[in-house]
C-alpha cells in the first residue's frame, strides 16, 4: 500500500450513548490528520458509571457515507460486547486506514473531512444491532 502524501484528510471522532446505557463514552482526541494508505490509531474512553456490571455493544458510521467504502478498520471495538464492571473505565483503540484508492475516486475529490461516529447500546439478549450500510 503506497501512501498518497499529497492528500491530507482530517478525521474527526464522535461518540454517542443510547439513553438506556449509563456509560460515559467519548473520543480521546477530537481530530487527527491522515493520508490515504497510512495507518492511524485513535482512542475512545468508556466508563460504566453505575454500581453494577454492564455489557455494551457499539455500532459505527462514517460520514460522508460515500467515504465509508474507503475507511478500513484493522482493529475496533465495534460489534463486540464490552463488559465494564461498576465504575470501571477503559481505553478502546481504533486502528484504521483510508484506502489509497480514495484519492483516485472523483466523487472524493472535494472530501477532506471524514467523521467516524460510534454509538453504544446496552447489550440485551435477542436484540439485533443495526449494521452500517444498506439494509434490505
Amino acid at each position: 500500500m503506497e501512501p498518497v502524501k499529497d492528500r491530507i484528510i482530517k478525521v474527526t471522532f464522535n461518540a454517542d450513548v443510547h439513553a438506556s446505557l449509563h456509560w460515559n463514552f467519548r473520543p480521546q482526541q477530537t481530530e487527527i490528520y491522515v493520508v490515504p494508505g497510512e495507518t492511524a490509531l485513535a482512542f475512545y474512553k468508556a466508563k460504566n458509571s453505575t454500581d453494577k456490571p454492564v455489557i455494551g455493544i457499539s455500532t459505527y458510521n462514517v460520514v460522508p457515507f460515500e467515504a465509508g467504502q474507503y475507511f478500513n478498520k484493522i482493529q475496533c471495538f465495534c460489534f463486540e460486547e464490552q463488559r465494564l464492571n461498576p465504575q470501571e473505565e477503559v481505553d478502546m483503540p481504533v486502528f484504521f486506514f483510508i484506502d489509497p484508492e480514495f484519492a483516485e475516486d472523483p466523487r472524493m475529490a472535494k472530501v477532506d473531512l471524514i467523521t467516524l461516529s460510534y454509538t453504544f447500546f446496552e447489550a440485551k439478549g435477542g436484540h439485533k444491532l443495526p449494521l452500517p450500510g444498506y439494509q434490505k
